[in-house]
């Protein structure tokens, strides 16, 4: 009887630790947010957050879940930022501030606790957000304190997610950190142009994140669903705490519509299916209508030639056609011409490119691609001479094509990428003939 008692206290132990620990996922970033805003500190905001969880775990079980476990949390982090200031006797300022917050709270007024939080929590998640992704930071760093401090993921997922070490992502992220605070950078939702330019690289960072996910450009899967799917969220979060910027709802239209083939782009044996041979069947119907709604969204606010949007509408045209015969490659043509304009680069030229091919003959394409080929940046692109590879291809001219698929190849890092090209490059036959 004895064993039995302990056994059914410890497995209600263990799931009030889960039920907390689920809380606390959900209060996470709201938390952390609230907390760097008072410290002006990253690391310590994730400390104290942390206290308040163990501080929970210790508490909760016996005394029950609080009315507001948010309002509980922040209260009990920010007590704990008193008290190490104390301890260490420095940022007297802060101590002020926030002691005199906790002071003339009564202790268990979770309602003013909360009114207080929810006065301008928006502001201040964005304020994390566009934080983790400051312009002082490398692309890298944003990525990998992103994921960490918005996307909750641990460093070992990270380093999984873009297969490098986990003491190099460990290092990004400390190093972020320590260039924020040397900086003294506010966490602050900036204004006017400031804005403008921070946001972009909210937008950017999100962008990397997602496109790393969607063409693996190592290891052995076509897909790294874990990181798509952190990119949406994350580009949901920014829709909701900015609603009126247009390039944030095309950017989350754009990945929708893209993650919506998912299930469709890779067979049972996990090579790569072209969207010509994908089962439109397979394609999520939700997701499509949340992108298409998401392009309407910034039709009504303007941005239908922003460079997200433009990338949202080109997916939309694939999302519209119930079957590859039925593809508007004109409108795709006509778009890129668009995008280049608004974006000029080789990779769009080439996209560009395939569209024209698409839409008016391989010649075309061809002909485009002779344009850009030389570009430094596209000598070594494993996308042009695929494209060229298919190209020829449709042309008849299979030596050449079964020499540029060859190529393709050898510049893979993914598996099943280069098992793909090497099985078009065989249908060129051995000899190209």
């Amino acid at each position: 009887m004895v064993t039995s008692s302990a056994n059914r206290h410890f497995v209600g132990a263990e799931a009030a630790a889960r039920d907390i620990e689920a809380v606390y996922r959900m209060e996470r970033v709201r938390l952390i947010a609230g907390l760097a805003k008072h410290v002006g500190d990253l690391s310590l905001a994730e400390e104290l957050a942390q206290e308040a969880l163990v501080a929970a775990l210790a508490t909760w079980p016996a005394s029950g879940t609080p009315p507001n476990p948010g309002g509980w949390l922040m209260t009990t982090a920010k007590r704990r930022a008193v008290d190490l200031w104390r301890r260490r006797r420095m940022m007297a300022r802060h101590e002020a501030s926030i002691a005199h917050d906790i002071e003339t709270d009564r202790p268990d007024d979770y309602a003013t606790v909360d009114a207080a939080l929810d006065d301008a929590i928006g502001d201040e998640r964005l304020a994390l957000i566009f934080t983790a992704c400051h312009p002082l930071l490398s692309r890298d760093q944003r990525a990998a304190l992103t994921l960490k401090i918005i996307g909750g993921l641990t460093t070992e997922e990270i380093a999984r997610a873009f297969l490098t070490q986990e003491t190099t992502v460990a290092q990004r992220i400390v190093r972020a950190k320590k260039i924020l605070r040397d900086a003294d950078v506010a966490f602050a939702v900036p204004m006017g142009q400031e804005r403008d330019a921070r946001l972009a690289s909210v937008l950017e960072v999100i962008y990397l994140v997602f496109n790393e996910g969607y063409a693996a450009s190592r290891g052995e899967d076509l897909i790294r669903v874990q990181l798509c799917e952190e990119a949406m969220r994350l580009g949901r979060i920014v829709v909701g705490l900015a609603p009126q910027e247009p390039e944030a709802h095309g950017l989350l239209a754009l990945m929708e519509l893209q993650a919506s083939r998912f299930k469709a782009r890779v067979a049972a044996d996990g090579s790569a299916l072209t969207l010509e041979t994908q089962n439109r069947g397979l394609w999520d119907r939700l997701l499509i209508q949340r992108g298409l709604a998401g392009l309407a969204a910034v039709g009504k606010l303007g941005g239908a030639d922003g460079v997200y949007a433009l990338q949202a509408a080109l997916a939309a045209v694939h999302a519209r056609a119930a079957r590859f015969a039925d593809t508007d490659w004109g409108m795709s043509a006509a778009l890129y011409d668009r995008l280049l304009e608004r974006s000029p680069s080789p990779v769009v030229a080439l996209n560009r490119a395939v569209a024209h091919a698409k839409a008016r003959g391989p010649e075309v394409g061809l002909a485009l691609l002779a344009e850009i080929e030389e570009e430094p940046s596209l000598l070594d692109y494993l996308p042009l001479h695929a494209a060229k590879g298919d190209f020829l291809f449709r042309l008849g001219r299979l030596a050449e094509a079964r020499t540029a698929f060859e190529t393709a190849a050898a510049l893979s890092g993914n598996d099943r990428e280069r098992a793909f090209l090497l099985d078009r490059a065989g249908q060129c036959g051995q000899d190209g003939g």
